[in-house]
């Protein structure tokens, strides 16, 4: 369902995102990002510059190894091309972003901008987190998708779960 906003702006669009990342001390390394619109479009892309090394044994087994070879996947791209194949994603949409357990998927969301403060005007600077509706709609998860851990594949079920939470 689109919204529109009374001062005559853009209309509100929804986006669930997902991302996979190497979490270190005061660190998180992005692996990929996936974003859902509610319009039906798709967007996913593939870090070139996460250090492997760095990640545990959890996340290689389940994430890492899990990828599409880079060659010739035109989904892997430099970690500073991102924002902008984000940007060229969302357009003029004002976005409202929903994510499931999202608190680390929006840090590393906001520092491909650079920081919070630096997200294009008009986008909010807070993530709307699918857990937290969970529990207050008293709702159980759904189950989980088969390709878990695919940041594509998890931001298509964060749009599921809010149709389900929402209904």
């Amino acid at each position: 369902m689109l919204n529109v906003i009374p001062s005559g702006r853009k209309e509100i669009m929804k986006y669930f995102l997902d991302t996979e990342f190497i979490e270190y001390p005061c660190s998180i390394d992005l692996i990929s990002i996936g974003i859902k619109c509610e319009d039906g479009r798709t967007f996913y892309a593939i870090s070139t510059d996460f250090d492997s090394s760095k990640a545990s044994d959890w996340v290689k087994e389940n994430v890492i190894s899990r990828l599409p070879e880079p060659e010739p996947c035109s989904l892997w791209m430099p970690k500073r091309q991102i924002p902008t194949e984000i940007l060229h994603f969302i357009g003029d949409d004002t976005p409202e972003f929903w994510g499931y357990y999202a608190d680390y998927d929006w840090v590393v969301f906001c520092w491909l901008f650079g920081t919070m403060m630096d997200l294009p005007k008009g986008w909010p600077m807070y993530c709307r987190d699918l857990k937290q509706l969970a529990d207050e709609a008293g709702k159980p998860k759904l189950e989980d998708p088969k390709g878990e851990h695919d940041a594509l594949v998890d931001a298509i079920w964060n749009e599921e779960f809010y149709k389900y939470l929402t209904v």
